[in-house]
């Protein structure tokens, strides 16, 4: 028995260690979240476009090809922006992590990663619109503060570690216990400062800060009042207006854009007489009108709600164009947001005495939000928001479609998008109790008007619902029919008519190339 353990100790003492190459990839990986901690930080103190995750999103998206923009956008809805940012977050890591392994067979090589990860970022800010040299800073100081970090990770790895020929002490565990507990605490930190510093980037900056300070001034047209029996006020029917905080929101941004007013300036340039340009200060004193105008994402499923209705203000684009003086053989603009979004808006459409295109800078009486647009964006009625609500603009292009292509256009969706007609039920849904039950949803035909919606239950006749009032035509309509609900299960369909006398198409199409249509259908089961 004394033999085998003497013969057996020596093989057991020698076992190399296999916990190093591991413990120098968490390493890595801590060391990374510090770097990109650091930079989140710096970007918020003093470097607005300076996220090095923010900007190679932001890149992979003008890069990406058309089939894959298009599948995560329909696919992932609105978490699309958030899982490429958590994709990125994670190969950044595990460079990290691969940086970590590098250092630990040999110091210096993990720099490799560090300026991998910077010069990727850098190449990414400096494609941005508009960027200034300090954005560069967030991301140089980051990744010398993760390559710091990993040094000072490694070194205290390889004084921990054991000769594969000398067992390990206590004094050597309890050292290996205290580097797990310094890289869990640098790794925990670097979340804490990163997350914190994206939400502070995002809820208090100078933009929003002035924003907050803004007064706006009364319009020289108010809009009407909300005529008292637009709302119906019927459980789970959307409202006739919606407020700011739910009303939806889709664009390219993967950060919202900061833009100080006193900055921001609107050029009208291209096909144009002369070229224009207004600031803020301009703007606002200029005879500002408001107008109840809904809005649809050409996203927007059957019976999807990728829409809202609220009161803008603004001024109107016809008047600021003519300022300009369209050239004869234009017939698009093309606005450019602060971000480098485009969209194409037929130039009719922005110049039509009839329609209230304007360049809003209020919304349900308040400063635009920062998501939906501050300090000003274009509200146009009739048109999906790709080809007409730019958000952030800075710049109306005057041209034409055989010239000049906006962002979407290429990704596969129509250069023009006229909103079409639709319906949907927002209530019942799921079980009702048999009897008097109040079928409800709202319709749309944005610059046509809605004058008549049908309800089908299962496959009996059609039967015409009840229209609540509207301001406009530029508005959505609530309906309700009365419907004498019998036990069972139960199909119900809408349809409805513009005031052109139109009724929506039966035919089932997907949002692309340039809207959804078909009729929305819902299961309800009466108890």
């Amino acid at each position: 028995m004394t033999n085998t353990t003497l013969a057996t100790a020596p093989a057991d003492a020698a076992r190399p260690d296999r916990r190093g190459p591991g413990w120098a990839w968490l390493s890595g990986i801590a060391a990374a979240l510090a770097g990109l901690a650091a930079a989140e930080l710096l970007t918020w103190l003093i470097a607005p476009l300076g996220s090095p995750i923010s900007a190679v999103g932001t890149y992979l998206i003008k890069v990406l090809p058309a089939p894959l923009i298009n599948f995560g956008k329909e696919t992932l809805g609105f978490a699309d922006k958030p899982v490429l940012l958590v994709v990125i977050t994670i190969v950044a890591l595990a460079v990290g992590g691969f940086a970590g392994r590098l250092e630990y067979a040999r110091t210096g090589l993990g720099a490799i990663g560090a300026a991998l990860l910077a010069v990727l970022s850098i190449f990414a800010i400096a494609a941005q619109p508009d960027v200034s040299a300090n954005a560069y800073a967030p991301v140089l100081i980051g990744m010398v503060v993760a390559y710091l970090v990993l040094r000072l990770l490694i070194t205290r790895l390889h004084r921990v570690e054991a000769p594969p020929s000398v067992p390990a002490t206590r004094e050597m565990t309890a050292d290996r216990r205290h580097f797990l507990i310094l890289t869990g605490a640098i790794a925990a930190g670097s979340l804490i400062i990163g997350g914190g510093s994206r939400v502070l980037a995002s809820g208090k900056s100078l933009a929003l800060q002035a924003r907050s300070m803004i007064k706006l001034p009364a319009a020289a047209e108010p809009a009407p009042p909300v005529p008292a029996g637009a709302n119906l006020k019927i459980n789970n029917l959307t409202p006739y207006m919606t407020a700011n905080d739910n009303f939806y929101r889709v664009d390219t941004a993967l950060t919202v854009p900061i833009v100080n007013p006193t900055d921001w300036t609107l050029r009208i340039t291209g096909m144009v007489e002369r070229e224009v340009t207004i600031s803020w200060q301009e703007l606002l004193k200029l005879p500002l009108s408001e107008f109840y105008v809904t809005l649809t994402c050409v996203s927007n499923e059957v019976g999807g709600n990728l829409a809202g209705n609220a009161r803008w203000l603004g001024y109107p684009l016809r008047e600021l164009l003519s300022r300009a003086g369209p050239k004869p053989g234009a017939d698009m603009v093309l606005s450019r947001s602060v971000d480098g979004f485009t969209a194409g808006s037929p130039l009719s459409a922005l110049t039509d005495p009839h329609r209230d295109a304007i360049i809003a800078i209020g919304m349900n009486g308040e400063p635009l939000p920062a998501e939906h647009g501050f300090p000003a964006r274009l509200v146009v009625p009739g048109l999906y928001g790709y080809v007409s609500a730019t958000k952030w603009v800075k710049e109306l292009k005057v041209t034409t479609y055989a010239d000049d292509q906006a962002y979407w256009t290429p990704l596969g969706w129509s250069a023009r998008g006229p909103i079409k007609l639709a319906s949907r039920i927002d209530t019942p849904t799921g079980a009702v109790n048999a009897g008097r039950v109040a079928v409800a949803g709202v319709a749309w035909a944005q610059h046509t008007g809605i004058s008549k919606v049908e309800v089908r239950v299962d496959s009996q006749p059609w039967r015409t619902a009840r229209l609540a009032a509207t301001v406009s035509a530029d508005t959505w309509r609530q309906w309700v029919y009365e419907w004498d609900a019998a036990p069972g299960d139960h199909q119900l369909t809408v349809r409805a008519t513009d005031a052109d006398g139109n009724l929506q198409t039966a035919a089932s199409a997907p949002p692309a190339p340039d809207g959804a249509t078909g009729w929305h259908t819902v299961n309800v089961r009466v108890r």
